[in-house]
């Protein structure tokens, strides 16, 4: 406990709280033009990827950019990273989503609210494992877990785009897979080609680039050439028209029937809001039955809504495929006819048009005709309102999960970045310390209407490339950032949706790594199964992306234990090269009196027996055997129950007449003998420095009498006493 307090004490000590002290004092004006540079780079990347995370995480559009806003500075000022690039990734952004659904409607006032109030928990969580120095945590996450989850959330992010690049709206499944089904039967059905083809476009313009060079900012050429197309084309084509230009009556019908539903629904949402604070108000007054028979009216409410909103979702399923013809009539009224029953003597308007249905009612007197694209739209002027979170016990009771599987994921992919750039500059990184300036980044970027942000693979490689050399190209990209809210916002309005899905999908293109799975299965069997089964358990339980990890991490967690519980014990002998060898992996020839065993782990409660069973195994397998030497170099330590089961070998094997010796034994295990006297029991006399000098001592008294020939131990007899094994 001392220890620790003493660990956060000097967390608090100034170059700890405030590290960018250590760069500034010898910063030189070169620094800054070099800085400069690379900031604005960055921040040319930033400002359209952190606009397409956004959407991705359900957000809109422009609280990427807020998230892009003051996380970046703060990450590269308290970090101890210079070049690492922090602000709104991909992987979070599904994660976000994911971890928001439960709690409210994508993009709504209260969706917002539980965006930031993450952000805020998961910033606490990081900030709290660098104070207390527990960055060892993310170990948790093995390399195999990662690797298959982030190669399933690749696919995923890339297939969840679909709709916006085929231009088509879909409500989205309780599978991943269902949604993606449904995206392709409405793209079949109809496609907006103009759409498709900008996302194409954009597609081509920064493969193209990325191909030649990666000085030009190839995101940046595909967002203002498609925009200045979008403006000049006339790109976004909408008419806002009430019901009754609708000429079809039963379409008619059809709009009032969901507009019914989705009222019903909107007005039980309202009452199920209202039983719950019965529920929670009861429980504090300690009312019983009122919090049973409000449980009882609020499981009948779920099921009523549940029809309900399947009855509306069929509705609004058949709304999205309607489409429509827009005529003008020689009064000049404008009408919509289901396509192919416009009149002949009707002005045909724009192209096909359709209803855009989302899961709020229709307005009746202004339903909202596309016959175009969509595209960003308005985004506010200036920076956003600085408010603390406003802090749900419920929401941040059923946040707390997704909060720490956000903060490690979150952080395992900045440090990963962090220490790649490390070994190619040479800078010391400091795993705790990186984690604070993360917390830092996401807990100050809640203030501002941030949701949860990490370190970027992509803009952390510009930013080297580059040539940032401190924190402040990071600050000078929040700078531009800052520069786009308040003058540049109307740019951005006619910017296609499309496009920015074309821009998530070129960013995790690079997340996918099938070479991680065949380096994982050649360093072990078990760590390709790992990553293979969380890829398909993520992909299967998608959109539930923590499913899948957690079973990754369960699956890790059953193999250490499993190892640790059966650690590997090898029989060694002499090879041709005077070293001694695992017997079975080469091949070798025991001595019949001597058996030396290596017990490669350390020696605790979990695997005390397992020394017990193999030594009993080695006693009946060799009738002549006389001397047994516990090579003890892989004993690291020793508890209560290593240290008992090893006294109970000693006196099993001593009373069947062998004798029993130990070499290459750790000054913590040593003290652990000795404190228990284990170690006198033994006899000071049956400890050795070394293996060789252990057989050297017992071989003649052992083969005294005895009529092996070749004994592949007795060349060792005559190995100076000092010398070390070469053997593994």
């Amino acid at each position: 406990m001392t220890q620790r307090l003493s660990s956060v004490l000097r967390n608090l000590a100034p170059n700890r709280l405030l590290p960018f002290l250590e760069w500034l004092p010898g910063y030189r004006a070169s620094h800054l033009k070099a800085d400069l540079l690379a900031g604005l780079t960055v921040a040319l990347v930033l400002i359209p990827q952190s606009m397409a995370y956004a959407q991705l995480a359900g957000l809109p559009a422009y609280f990427g950019l807020y998230a892009a806003f003051l996380p970046p500075a703060v990450a590269a000022l308290f970090g101890s990273s210079r070049q690492l690039a922090t602000g709104p990734v991909a992987v979070v952004s599904l994660m976000t989503a994911v971890a928001l659904q439960p709690l409210a409607t994508t993009g709504s006032q209260a969706y917002i609210g539980y965006a930031v109030l993450l952000a805020l928990m998961v910033g606490l969580f990081q900030f709290c494992l660098g104070l207390f120095r527990l960055g060892l945590v993310v170990n948790f996450l093995s390399h195999p877990v990662v690797n298959g989850f982030t190669n399933a959330a690749a696919i995923i992010i890339a297939t969840a785009q679909l709709s916006k690049l085929f231009g088509v709206a879909v409500d989205r499944s309780d599978h991943h897979y269902q949604t993606v089904i449904q995206v392709v039967k409405a793209a079949l059905h109809y496609t907006h080609w103009p759409t498709l083809m900008m996302g194409v476009f954009a597609f081509a313009i920064m493969v193209v680039l990325k191909k030649i060079t990666l000085r030009i900012p190839n995101v940046l050429v595909a967002v203002a050439a498609t925009t200045l197309i979008s403006w000049a084309s006339g790109f976004e084509q909408r008419s806002t028209m009430p019901l009754e230009s609708v000429v079809d009556a039963d379409i008619r019908a059809l709009i009032v029937y969901f507009n019914a539903e989705a009222t019903q629904l909107h007005q039980m949402g309202d009452r199920r809001a209202r039983i719950n604070d019965t529920i929670k108000q009861a429980e504090i007054d300690g009312h019983r039955m009122i919090v049973i028979d409000s449980q009882r009216n609020l499981d009948v409410l779920n099921y009523q809504m549940a029809l309900k909103a399947g009855q509306a979702a069929d509705y609004r399923h058949r709304i999205r495929r309607l489409l429509f013809e827009s005529g003008r009539n020689r009064d000049g009224g404008v009408r919509f006819y289901a396509q192919g029953n416009r009149p002949a003597d009707t002005k045909k308007i724009g192209g096909t048009w359709r209803l855009k249905v989302e899961n709020a009612p229709l307005e009746a007197s202004a339903l909202t005709f596309c016959s175009g694209g969509d595209v960003v739209g308005a985004i506010p002027k200036g920076l956003p309102d600085f408010t603390f979170p406003k802090v749900d016990g419920h929401g941040a009771m059923t946040l707390m999960s997704p909060a720490v599987i956000i903060a490690l994921l979150g952080f395992m992919e900045a440090i990963s970045i962090a220490k790649a750039m490390a070994a190619k500059t040479g800078q010391r990184i400091d795993p705790n310390q990186e984690l604070m300036g993360q917390g830092l980044a996401n807990m100050i970027g809640s203030v501002a209407q941030s949701y949860p942000v990490a370190g970027s693979f992509s803009r952390s490689a510009v930013n080297l490339q580059t040539g940032a050399v401190s924190g402040l190209s990071s600050v000078i990209a929040s700078l531009a950032v800052v520069a786009t809210l308040f003058f540049f916002t109307p740019l951005l309005y006619y910017l296609p949706q499309s496009v920015l899905a074309a821009i998530i999908m070129m960013a995790v293109a690079g997340l996918i790594n099938v070479r991680g799975f065949i380096h994982a299965w050649r360093a072990q069997w078990y760590d390709g199964a790992i990553s293979v089964i969380t890829f398909v358990c993520t992909l299967a339980f998608a959109p539930h992306l923590d499913r899948g990890i957690m079973v990754g991490v369960v699956l890790s967690l059953v193999v250490f234990l499993y190892r640790s519980m059966r650690p590997d014990v090898v029989d060694l002998s002499m090879g041709l090269d005077k070293a001694l060898y695992n017997v079975v992996t080469h091949g070798l020839k025991e001595c019949r009196y001597i058996d030396v065993v290596r017990f490669d782990g350390p020696l605790f409660f979990a695997n005390a027996s397992y020394l017990e069973d193999q030594i009993r195994q080695r006693r009946k397998m060799k009738k002549a055997l006389k001397h047994i030497i516990i090579a003890a170099q892989s004993i690291s330590d020793m508890d209560a129950s290593g240290q008992e089961s090893l006294s109970l070998v000693v006196d099993r094997v001593r009373s069947a007449g062998i004798d029993i010796s130990m070499s290459n034994v750790h000054e913590p295990v040593m003290q652990v003998l000795r404190r228990t006297h284990l170690f006198y029991k033994i006899g000071e006399d049956h400890f050795y420095p070394t293996m060789e000098q252990a057989i050297r001592a017992i071989h003649d008294q052992t083969h005294k009498g005895g009529n092996e020939k070749n004994c592949p131990l007795a060349s060792l007899r005559t190995l100076a006493t000092n010398s070390e094994p070469k053997g593994v």
